[in-house]
C-alpha cells in the first residue's frame, strides 16, 4: 500500500514538474553586456565600495546569464553611480549590559544605507531601457567596528541592491 502511494506521489511530482518552465526572462536575443564601473559619489566615502559593487554586479550578470561581457558595442549597457553611503543611529534597545564598575549601558543599533543610481540601456529593445535609483539598508549593533561593517554589512546591502537590479533587467516579473 505504501509503495503505491509513494509511486503515485512520484508520478504526480514528475507530471507537475514537466508542466512548469521558467520563461520570465526578458532577455531574448541579447548576447553581450557592458557593465561600466560604478563610481562612489557619496558624501561619506568607503574606499573599497565602488570596486566591490562594480565587481559584484559584473559577476552576477556574467555568472547567472548567458550574456558575454564586452567593452564596446554591447546589446545591453548597465552603468551608474553610488550616490549615498551613510551610517546613522536608529534605535536604542531595552537590552542593557552591566559594566565592570556596576554601571548600565543600553545597547543601540545603527543603520547602513547605500543608494545606487542605475542607467540600463537595451539597444535591441529600447522600450525595456530605464533609469532608476535603488536603495537598501542593514541594521547592525553599534558595537561593530568600521572594518566589521565594511566586511559584512556592506556585502549584505550590495547583494540586495544587485538582486533588485538583476531582477528588473533579467526576470521581467
Amino acid at each position: 500500500m505504501k509503495l503505491k502511494i509513494v509511486g503515485l506521489l512520484l508520478l504526480c511530482l514528475t507530471t507537475l514538474n514537466s508542466c512548469y518552465s521558467f520563461t520570465g526572462s526578458s532577455l531574448k536575443d541579447e548576447k553581450t553586456i557592458q557593465i561600466n564601473e560604478f563610481p562612489n559619489n557619496a558624501a561619506l566615502v568607503n574606499p573599497t565600495l565602488a570596486q566591490q559593487f562594480s565587481t559584484a554586479i559584473q559577476n552576477r550578470f556574467l555568472q547567472r546569464t548567458t550574456l558575454k561581457g564586452t567593452k564596446e558595442n554591447a546589446d545591453i549597457l548597465v552603468e551608474g553611480e553610488i550616490t549615498d553611503y551613510s551610517i546613522t543611529p536608529t534605535t536604542i534597545s531595552s537590552n542593557t549590559q552591566t559594566t565592570s564598575t556596576g554601571g548600565v549601558i543600553q545597547e543601540s543599533q545603527n543603520k547602513l544605507t547605500i543608494t545606487v543610481k542605475v542607467h540600463y540601456e537595451n539597444k535591441l529593445h529600447s522600450e525595456l531601457s530605464f533609469d532608476r535609483t535603488y536603495s537598501d539598508e542593514a541594521v547592525f549593533n553599534s558595537s561593530l567596528s568600521q572594518s566589521d561593517i565594511e566586511n559584512s554589512q556592506v556585502k549584505i546591502v550590495n547583494d540586495r541592491i544587485i538582486n533588485k537590479i538583476f531582477n528588473d533587467i533579467v526576470a521581467n516579473w
